[in-house]
């Protein structure tokens, strides 16, 4: 008979936390815009390193147009340019997310792969980028470490980390199982709106009486 593992104090915490976010928020979702597991995955390279609102913003336009890799890929750049001119680095995400496209149609028969290893082959797409993809459309219980979910995993307690890997690897080991599924969409929210890099809502803030507000 295997033996349950043992609840450290970052478990417990996080246990409390996510039963307080979950009874606000029972099923979050990601805020990108998207109408497929295709379009969802270009919406998140998309999105690093700029607002979700302001992908929302570009994508419908881009979408209505090319909603599939054969599409994208027909597109070309210079004209996926026009649609996403309004977002950060949009010219190397142009490039990537066309390559991406084209890698599709030549090694997966136009499907996106389902391993986080063969999705970080794409270009453009790095851990966390497989992580939500995955997390998203398959359900996995995956964990993306954005600037949000770093800040707050530290912020929390529920990670003490330097780098967004340490803090993943610290994340999954903390985080009872019951809550994975749902758990970085649980702490984007929180840090998007709540828990904000500058000012932190602790007044508005449902967590407040059980975070030991440590870390940055």
């Amino acid at each position: 008979m295997s033996k349950k593992p043992l609840k450290t104090k970052a478990s417990m915490l996080a246990d409390q936390m996510f039963a307080v976010l979950a009874a606000q928020n029972p099923e979050p979702k990601t805020e990108l815009y998207s109408t497929n597991p295709f379009t969802l995955l270009v919406a998140i390279v998309l999105s690093a390193q700029a607002t979700d609102a302001g992908v929302n913003k570009a994508t419908p336009a881009l979408f209505k147009a090319a909603d599939t890799p054969k599409k994208m890929a027909a597109l070309g750049e210079e004209k996926l340019r026009g649609y996403i001119k309004t977002i950060g680095l949009f010219n190397s995400k142009a490039k990537n997310i066309i390559a991406l496209s084209q890698m599709l149609l030549a090694e997966f028969g136009g499907e996106i792969p389902h391993t986080r290893e063969e999705l970080e082959r794409l270009p453009g797409v790095g851990r966390k980028t497989a992580n939500v993809w995955l997390n998203c459309v398959l359900g996995e219980p995956t964990i993306a470490v954005d600037t949000h979910v770093f800040r707050v995993g530290n912020r929390t307690g529920l990670a003490k980390a330097k780098t967004p890997l340490a803090s993943e690897l610290q994340l999954e080991k903390n985080i009872p199982a019951r809550w994975k599924q749902h758990a970085h969409h649980w702490l984007i929210l929180h840090g998007r709106y709540v828990c904000t890099a500058r000012s932190p809502k602790c007044e508005d803030c449902a967590i407040a009486d059980i975070c030991p507000r440590v870390g940055v």
